[in-house]
């Protein structure tokens, strides 16, 4: 088959910007990437035969800048551009500005995208062509008196959406009347202020829903098919996190029918190019299918649609976006065995799902048989907080939906991300429950089972092996001008060695030759140290043997195993006395509760002055990271200092604010200089302990479905 374009810009960034841009490659076409400051070393970057800066780190100005990816697509000699996912993958601005630019988007036409953009408009459409949707009112410029009204009407339980934006945001479930005023009000407050639009309409409410899209494929000549169904049930907050194809749901029968839906509600828009139409099936009623909307781009989790057909999506969407037909039609579609796919977040699970930083220090990511793994990382890439968490995917194919699963289990405890926290080792724990192993979940099953978790503190064997790395690097490495006897960490003596103790997360741990103590407990232990990238650590404890692979990072080990990647903090003396001091300090700042930002990220709003009296559970600041938003409150009423302003960059657990308890406050409101501006990347970090409670909500989708 001919080559469709010469040369395509990828105007997206992390692990699709490296797909789209491995499919370039095998077709022998030139790739060009974009990048912002935060992706100048990207593994995109570095992937692409060329690339081109489009601006400062903030997604506003630089993959949200229609000008800007115009304007390199024009500078590069770009034929076609590609979008990926987020970002512009669904703005008929971008389409319009390429049109005009005589440069082919790799999407569909501009009416396409502004109908399926619009959940009112959709629905309406949608509806005229005969395809189920989900009982409810969509029409535009409703109050809350007719929807209130309509309720009524529609019967309770009712979902309350805006038909603006995505990803769940502002959408409220209602199940008596009573409460639908309140939800009304909420909504729209979050979708004026996350859309710029408050516009909603109600859904009848589907108790225990499966969320089940199908995958079309559709040419400018008339040609539809669609690839069969993907299974996103497993959802948190709105955004899947595994996804699977076929559905377990499904039978053969339903299965066409919910495919020939999907192909009419893509005709009814002249639809063109690769789209998905999402459906909701109660798990009760499984013959049964309602549209929801239609994603009118690639999706994250195409790879499993991929492995189960044998297609490459990104060759047809550029093969389509070229004028060329499809070739095949729907009985030519075979599908073939089962895949199964895991989305890994820099974010942390004990921590509420909250995201967080680092740099790549070492990297392990799974090979063989049926595994696939689509990727943004690498050995020295920082993971940065201006865009969504996502890292990579990792995708298992086998013959059977258990052997999928078991092998998507081994593939991610093999996977060590060093230097980052990522959410890998509870993926395994959500594929070891039951019901998602006998495939009766729904759209709620993370929420109920997994909103609370505690964080698990280092077991005996990640102490023992940290200390034994520490010890290992000392006798290695004695201090400069000081001889090999006399600079081992036992010292020189005569008779027995000396024990060498470490402090690891504040655990006691006692080497003596191949005794190791931890908190007073002996075990017998032995560490071999093999090189390689990562390095690994053979640690046999009480004759049961470990394999950890293992960075160091200053003071800090950082070891993995099974999946789970733990920084381990070794505190020698000065630092000992340092932490019980700032325990001291935080105990006498007992009177003036401190507020801690939760995760890095981006002061985005301070909504009181510095030394205003405020009310506990007031808000003092917002940070955002990862597409997150976290609003910080005042713990007590009183008068708030503030630490930072709109705007700066916040550390885990830095010092946001502090509030002067009511009883303590007209003592202080005189003692604090107002032209000291605050401080912000000076201030000491406490622990996590200190961290004020706060309210998690969850920003525009700027990047993924």
């Amino acid at each position: 088959m001919a080559v469709p374009f010469r040369t395509v810009l990828v105007a997206n960034r992390g692990e699709i910007a490296c797909r789209i841009i491995r499919t370039l490659r095998r077709l022998g076409i030139r790739s060009v990437a974009v990048f912002s400051d935060a992706d100048r070393e990207a593994p995109h970057v570095a992937l692409a035969d060329t690339a081109v800066r489009i601006g400062p780190a903030a997604a506003r100005r630089s993959y949200l800048d229609v000008d800007a990816i115009v304007a390199a697509a024009r500078a590069t000699g770009a034929e076609a551009v590609h979008p990926g996912y987020g970002f512009l993958s669904e703005n008929p601005a971008l389409a319009r500005a390429c049109a005009d630019a005589g440069i082919v988007f790799v999407g569909p036409g501009v009416h396409a995208l502004e109908v399926m953009g619009d959940k009112i408009a959709a629905k309406r459409e949608v509806g005229g062509s005969g395809v189920p949707t989900i009982p409810g009112i969509a029409e535009p410029g409703l109050d809350d008196a007719a929807l209130i009204e309509a309720a009524d009407r529609i019967g309770f339980p009712v979902l309350v959406k805006p038909s603006a934006g995505g990803g769940g945001k502002g959408m409220q479930a209602v199940r008596g009347r009573d409460e639908l005023p309140e939800a009304l009000r909420a909504a729209r407050r979050v979708a004026a202020a996350a859309f710029g639009d408050d516009t909603l309409f109600l859904e009848r409410l589907v108790d225990a829903p499966r969320h089940i899209e199908v995958q079309v494929l559709a040419d400018s000549r008339g040609g539809v098919v669609h690839l069969g169904e993907r299974e996103c049930s497993l959802q948190r907050r709105h955004q899947k996190v595994i996804e699977e194809a076929p559905s377990p749901l499904l039978d053969a029968a339903t299965r066409e029918r919910i495919g020939e839906a999907a192909c009419r509600v893509a005709a009814s828009v002249d639809y063109v190019g690769a789209g998905t139409v999402e459906f909701l099936v109660s798990a009760q009623a499984p013959g049964e299918f309602f549209f929801m909307e239609m994603n009118t781009r690639l999706q994250v989790e195409h790879p499993v649609t991929e492995l189960v057909t044998g297609l490459d999506l990104v060759e047809w969407q550029l093969r389509i976006a070229a004028g060329e037909p499809l070739g095949f039609g729907q009985r030519d579609v075979r599908l073939t065995g089962h895949a199964i796919e895991a989305r890994v977040y820099a974010e942390n699970p004990e921590r509420g799902f909250l995201p967080g930083d680092g740099t790549v220090l070492a990297l392990r990511e799974p090979a063989g048989d049926g595994i696939r793994v689509d990727s943004g990382l690498a050995v020295g890439v920082p993971v940065v907080t201006d865009y969504d968490p996502m890292l990579a995917k990792v995708i298992a194919w086998a013959e059977d939906r258990d052997t999928a699963i078991a092998r998507l289990d081994r593939a991610l405890a093999s996977t060590s991300i060093l230097g980052a926290v990522s959410n890998v080792a509870w993926l395994r724990d959500l594929l070891a429950d039951e019901d998602v192993r006998a495939g009766s979940m729904d759209t709620t099953l993370i929420d109920r089972r997994f909103s609370e978790l505690s964080p698990a503190g280092a077991g005996t064997e990640e102490l023992v092996a940290a200390a034994l790395v520490a010890h290992h690097d000392r006798m290695a490495r004695p201090p400069a001008g000081v001889g090999p006897l006399w600079g081992a960490p036992s010292g020189w003596r005569l008779g027995d060695a000396r024990a060498v103790s470490y402090d690891v997360d504040g655990s006691r741990v006692e080497v003596r030759g191949s005794t190791v103590q931890v908190d007073g407990i002996p075990h017998t232990a032995s560490l071999r140290l093999l090189d390689g990238e990562p390095a690994v650590a053979l640690l046999t404890l009480d004759d049961v043997t470990t394999r950890f692979d293992i960075a160091r990072d200053g003071d800090t080990v950082w070891l993995a195993a099974g999946g789970r990647a733990r920084p381990l903090r070794l505190r020698d003396a000065a630092a000992r006395v340092a932490d019980a001091l700032a325990a001291l300090d935080r105990a006498e700042a007992a009177a003036h509760p401190e507020v801690h930002s939760p995760m890095p990220g981006t002061v985005v709003a301070v909504p009181v002055a510095d030394g205003a009296t405020v009310e506990a559970g007031e808000t003092v600041a917002v940070v955002e990271a990862m597409k997150m938003e976290h609003r910080l409150v005042a713990p007590v009423a009183g008068v708030v200092r503030l630490r930072v302003a709109t705007g700066d960059l916040v550390r885990l657990d830095q010092l946001v604010a502090s509030v002067d308890a009511e009883e303590d406050a007209t003592a202080t409101a005189g003692d604090t200089d107002q032209n000291v501006p605050p401080t912000t990347a000076d201030t000491p970090e406490p622990t996590p302990s200190a961290t004020a409670s706060s309210r998690t909500v969850t920003t525009t989708d700027r990047n993924l479905p």
